[in-house]
């Protein structure tokens, strides 16, 4: 029978160099440095596609500062169209390196379990040896030893045990962790690529509406010049019928504005709904409202704020809210007011307004978070061009009616609209950040 003092040298002549050190697994190694090549060359590509895009939007900035011609409305559709197509390529590239990442987080992820398994082997291996060669007090051992250098050795083997043990416990509470936070980012990288592939649907979505606008738009004006100026004053017409009767209904309602229920002006509880921020109106008595004084009840007015972006731009929700409604005057002819809008309550006693989007990305009753797409900068409804429309209103002073509930005005009564009285509409720029 094998003494227990050689047997425990033999387990840790065996144990101790196998099991200090957890080798990764080679074919695993080589797969993860495969896939992060590719992801590489990805960002290099998305770096490309990033270049492009700002070219495009540097382009449309020159159009849409050209005077309002069919041929200048034309050339701005088309450059639209190539943006979007870029952004729509950033996208699936944006997908295929979240795929990549997914795929080498998966492969991280079985290396890890592989190396928590061997960890638990090790221990209960040694855990095993111990209690074999470890049932013998020290007073057994020191009178079983012929020599005191023997009893030593024995015991240093004990020890070394112990050590191996707590080592080893060490390491599978490391890889314990690590599986975790990859289990943890591997989560994020899925929600991200359900993200994304909503986005590219969305964006396509845009690159229809692009198609049928300037299709709409060469069948209705015959290409010719003087078509689209009549259109354009038509447009005109009726907007400013329609609003002048929105005002002088919105401001015979009644809201008295509580200072307690908002928060203190001043106070940047909001985002900004877009990246890159270009204001062309402000809230309030700007030039383009003192021009148009007729549109706003004879008073010089504006209720929010206009941002000017490239049609598909993507709008972000400013605060954590709820989706109250949406709606799409440009479903019913001759309705030139907000196109397609989103109305989103919020937990700190306001509303949010955007309008004249492209594609709505949420719907009535949707729990939305700071930062997520809600839409799309668009030129629905009546806009001169594509821009952001984004008004604040106390919350408890806003609801959703229908035209027809104001006033007959053209053939828009069927449409829906936010409606607030005039004390209701807060200026956006007291709760955004500076710029």
């Amino acid at each position: 029978m094998i003494p227990k003092r050689l047997l425990v040298a033999l387990l840790l002549g065996i144990l101790l160099p196998q099991f200090l050190f957890v080798s990764p697994e080679v074919f695993a190694q080589s797969e993860v440095e495969k896939l992060r090549d590719q992801i590489e060359d990805r960002g290099s590509r998305l770096a490309e596609i990033e270049a492009e895009i700002a070219k495009f939007e540097a382009d449309l900035k020159v159009v849409g500062a050209e005077k309002k011609t069919l041929q200048s409305a034309i050339n701005q559709l088309e450059l639209e169209r190539k943006k979007v197509n870029a952004e729509i390529s950033k996208t699936e590239n944006l997908i295929t390196s979240t795929d990549l990442e997914i795929n080498k987080l998966i492969l991280e992820i079985s290396r890890t379990e592989k190396e928590i398994a061997k960890a638990e082997e090790t221990i209960s291996t040694i855990i095993r040896a111990e209690y074999v060669a470890g049932d013998s007090t020290l007073l057994e051992l020191l009178l079983r030893n012929e020599r005191l250098s023997d009893f030593w050795s024995t015991l240093e083997a004990h020890e070394n045990i112990r050590d191996t043990i707590q080592l080893k416990a060490s390491d599978l509470s490391t890889f314990k962790d690590l599986l975790n936070e990859q289990r943890t980012e591997n989560e994020k990288r899925r929600s991200k690529l359900t993200g994304l592939k909503d986005q590219y649907s969305e964006q396509n979505e845009v690159l229809v509406n692009n198609k049928a606008e300037q299709a709409d738009l060469l069948e209705v004006t015959k290409s010719e010049e003087q078509n689209y100026q009549q259109l354009l004053s038509s447009q005109k017409a009726a907007q400013e019928k329609i609003l002048k009767e929105l005002r002088e209904f919105e401001s015979k309602l009644q809201f008295f504005l509580d200072p307690t229920t908002i928060p203190s002006p001043g106070t940047a509880v909001f985002s900004w709904p877009l990246l890159n921020i270009v204001i062309t109106q402000y809230f309030g008595g700007t030039e383009f409202a003192a021009r148009n004084a007729s549109v706003y009840g004879g008073r010089a007015y504006h209720p929010g704020v206009d941002m000017g972006a490239p049609r598909g731009t993507p709008i972000l929700a400013p605060l954590t809210g709820t989706v109250r409604a949406t709606g799409n005057t440009d479903a019913v002819p001759g309705c030139y007011s907000w196109g397609k809008w989103t109305l989103i309550d919020h937990a700190n006693g306001l509303s949010t307004l955007y309008a004249h989007q492209d594609v709505l990305g949420v719907e009535a009753g949707q729990k939305v978070n700071t930062g997520d797409v809600i839409g799309y900068v668009g030129n629905t409804g009546f806009s001169t061009g594509p821009h952001l429309h984004f008004t604040v209103y106390a919350k408890d002073g806003v609801n959703v009616r229908r035209f027809n509930e104001i006033k007959t005005v053209t053939s828009c009564g069927p449409a829906t609209t936010p409606v607030a009285a005039t004390d209701a509409y807060i200026d956006p720029m007291l709760y955004l950040p500076p710029l």
